[in-house]
């Protein structure tokens, strides 16, 4: 992409924004950068002009290439600007993979995605490759542009993918697609479309990692030209369909990659659930399709312990378990938290709603789960859609809702702080909302 002399919006100012007008201006465009923010700190910005504030279309005049940070919304005045007029708009996504020298691994679904990014990056590196691990993770693609790495490992976003164009991981994995941003997509069918762009830049020498059980997911193996690599906890059944698979056998990962079988022992893999058992597949899968041994992930996956805000083990307190889940932002995320716990839970959920249906809950309300407790600006709808599940409570912030949990667990039990939701009312991020209720539990 030739970028020197002209003229480009960048729109929104936060990590990714920032990365992106970093980058433009290396390869020599002018800048003028936005953000709604009006008292946003604007050190350590290129030069170029800087408008905050509400969004003005005028603002538009002059410009040859528009760059929309993912958090930007598409009801943006700007971006819908853009659209109407014709501009070339792109993401940060699709700037810098333009930049980037290596290999990519692309990382998509709507829960697991950090951890299995995090864990293919753990397996490059033990292999000896230089690798770059980020994007949605925290560090933007932009920043590995035009640096000598052997792979780049990055976690992809609905929002992200909303604006690519010739965007083309060399490995690209789909974990999963359950509710989530209903707020910001009109059903999930559309939500799934933003997903399976992922593949859509794709070729017959690339590799497209899917989830066979997941139905929405693994509809679209029909559909793609690259190579696909399924993973499932059961042996598939249709070896035609499947083609290229790994499954879970006891105490080990069977697969089967099209020019070798084996296995990879799981003895010293320690997180718990099903849902880390297919995060652990998929992450598996990619190294293998990269030409990574079996034992340097059999040894990795013995040594992955997991990351924070993960069903993080706090601390045990007179018998009862204290657990971090606070990246557990959707419904499917709990659901999977809560297969994960043995015994009563005392489950502390809420914050701001993200338009997914609270139902599939109630089961395992009802299974495992002695009391509710609310919090944050969803908790009424939270509260009326699971009514009769359990025994529900509700506070007005996590730290009343911590210390009603304590007041109620009993030996035996398990505190888990798994929202459901966004951290958005109370908290700058899920990761502080973990931290803030470490802090709690820390205090009791």
């Amino acid at each position: 992409m030739e970028l020197k002399g002209k003229l480009v919006m960048v729109i929104g100012l936060g990590i990714s924004g920032r990365a992106a007008a970093h980058l433009l201006a290396r390869h020599g465009a002018r800048l003028a950068m936005t953000d709604r923010d009006t008292g946003l700190a604007c050190e350590n910005l290129p030069a170029g002009v800087i408008h905050l504030g509400p969004e003005d279309p005028a603002w538009l005049d002059g410009i040859d290439l528009v760059v929309a940070s993912p958090g930007v919304p598409q009801t943006s005045v700007l971006i819908a600007a853009a659209r109407s007029r014709g501009f070339p708009l792109i993401g940060e996504l699709e700037l810098a993979s333009g930049f980037v020298n290596a290999p990519m691994v692309a990382i998509t679904g709507t829960n697991g995605k950090s951890t299995v990014t995090v864990l293919i990056g753990e397996i490059c590196k033990a292999s000896g490759m230089k690798t770059f691990v980020g994007g949605n993770l925290g560090i933007p693609l932009a920043t590995a542009a035009g640096a000598a790495y052997d792979v780049a490992v990055i976690e992809v976003s609905s929002y992200q993918l909303e604006l690519i164009e010739t965007f083309k991981p060399h490995v690209a994995l789909h974990l999963n697609l359950t509710d989530d941003h209903l707020d910001r997509y009109r059903d999930l069918a559309e939500y799934g479309r933003a997903k399976a762009r992922l593949f859509e830049n794709q070729e017959s020498g690339d590799w497209a990692i899917l989830n066979r059980d997941d139905a929405q997911v693994w509809q679209l193996a029909r559909e793609l030209r690259a190579q696909v690599f399924s993973f499932g906890l059961d042996r598939p059944l249709d070896a035609t369909r499947s083609g290229r698979g790994i499954w879970h056998d006891r105490d080990a990962f069977v697969f089967d990659d099209g020019a070798c079988t084996g296995r990879i022992a799981l003895g010293g893999f320690m997180l718990p659930g099903r849902h880390n058992l297919l995060n652990a597949m998929a992450a598996t899968a990619a190294a293998l399709a990269l030409g990574v041994a079996p034992r340097t992930i059999e040894n990795v996956l013995a040594g992955f312990a997991g990351l924070p805000h993960r069903t993080e083990f706090v601390r045990d307190l007179n018998g009862v378990k204290y657990i971090d889940d606070s990246k557990g932002t959707n419904v499917g995320a709990v659901v999977e938290a809560l297969a994960a716990l043995s015994g009563p839970v005392i489950l502390i959920a809420g914050g701001v709603d993200k338009g997914g249906d609270y139902g599939p809950l109630r089961v395992p309300l009802i299974e495992k789960v002695r009391l509710l407790i609310l919090i944050g600006a969803a908790r009424d709808k939270m509260r009326a859609a699971l009514a009769d599940a359990t025994a529900i409570e509700t506070a007005p912030a996590l730290a009343d809702a911590v210390k009603i949990a304590a007041a109620h667990a009993r030996r035996g039990d398990t505190v888990m702080l798994s929202p459901a939701c966004s951290s958005f009312d109370q908290f700058k991020d899920y990761a502080e909302r973990g931290r803030v209720f470490q802090e709690l539990v820390r205090a009791l």
